[in-house]
């Protein structure tokens, strides 16, 4: 389950979101309701939970937060994703606290470009701080999303990353939700064509490397791995085991749909006992309405049209 902890955000991604969002955001579910949700989602058989946003960074106490849902009976691992901004001050309390991984979203190694993906210069301390998470405890992973036109032909200095340190690369194909509609991604099937040529004896690796779906292949000479993860050419929903709750209590079954199941009002039961069996029966309601497969690109009237920020991308 991907847990959004916020909607906020200290970058403004082209694809993702063109503006910071201005004042408050919708009311957030408070640190007790995550922790109600996590326990009932374990007692449902879940054990594998990834902190999002938004930039969970931004959201107070989150390193305790993460410690408490460790603690948690069921809970087999806590990831998070980041980009990396905030990550190097708050690295020593997040290992303290137990996390198991961190996923880096980075785009681009040339300052201008992370610049005009971002909107603001701040690639060096994000460099910085993935090097200081590749030589800690925790497994480490970079998250990359192509467009063409933009930063497609980096491809090579991004997947280098691996070489260099203990890191999995991970190119993510450009989702058409949101400001990703705008946007053009890149042919997977030429990316892959073009590192197999770049690298001949790169072979498939058949080793977990956590939850999610992507396909990796090792490279002679690499520490880490370099991934694929193709929602779209190599459309993978038979074999999706995850779900999504937002920021604001929405659990999600699927990216491309604006079907969800939302958990708020369940929390004006005030006996725990009752609580918890109501969001066991809400979070096996949302896993029973995953879809067969997703319609990207085909217009049904039900697609998804918020940001990724808002839905816990």
């Amino acid at each position: 389950m991907r847990l959004s902890v916020t909607n906020r955000c200290n970058l403004r991604c082209r694809y993702c979101r063109r503006e910071l969002p201005e004042g408050p955001e919708k009311r957030a579910l408070k640190d007790e309701e995550l922790l109600m949700i996590v326990r009932a989602a374990a007692s449902c058989g879940i054990d594998s939970f990834k902190i999002t946003g938004g930039e969970p960074l931004l959201r107070p106490g989150i390193a305790e937060l993460t410690g408490q849902m460790k603690e948690l009976p069921g809970v087999r691992s806590v990831t998070m994703t980041t980009n990396g901004v905030l990550l190097k001050g708050a690295l020593p309390e997040l290992i303290k606290n137990g996390l198991d991984a961190v996923t880096v979203s980075l785009d681009s190694l040339n300052r201008e470009t992370y610049r005009r993906i971002t909107g603001e210069d701040r690639l060096s301390g994000v460099l910085g701080a993935l090097k200081e998470a590749a030589a800690s405890s925790l497994k480490v992973k970079v998250n990359t999303v192509l467009q063409k036109g933009v930063n497609d032909t980096e491809w090579p200095e991004l997947a280098a990353l691996a070489k260099e340190m203990p890191v999995d690369v991970r190119f993510i194909e450009l989702m058409p939700i949101g400001c990703g509609r705008d946007f053009e991604g890149v042919d997977f099937i030429k990316l892959y064509s073009a590192l197999k040529k770049s690298y001949p004896a790169l072979s498939e690796d058949t080793e977990s490397h956590g939850n999610g779906p992507a396909v990796y292949y090792k490279i002679p000479g690499f520490s880490g791995s370099v991934g694929f993860i193709s929602a779209l050419s190599e459309k993978f929903c038979d074999s999706c085991n995850r779900l999504r709750l937002t920021s604001s209590g929405a659990l999600k079954p699927c990216l491309c749909y604006n079907t969800e199941v939302d958990l708020m009002p369940l929390f004006t039961e005030t006996d725990k006992e009752k609580l918890l069996s109501a969001l066991k029966d809400a979070i096996r309601k949302a896993a029973l309405m995953k879809p067969e497969g997703h319609s990207f690109g085909v217009a049904t009237g039900a697609e998804e049209r918020r940001s990724m920020a808002d839905i816990g991308g």
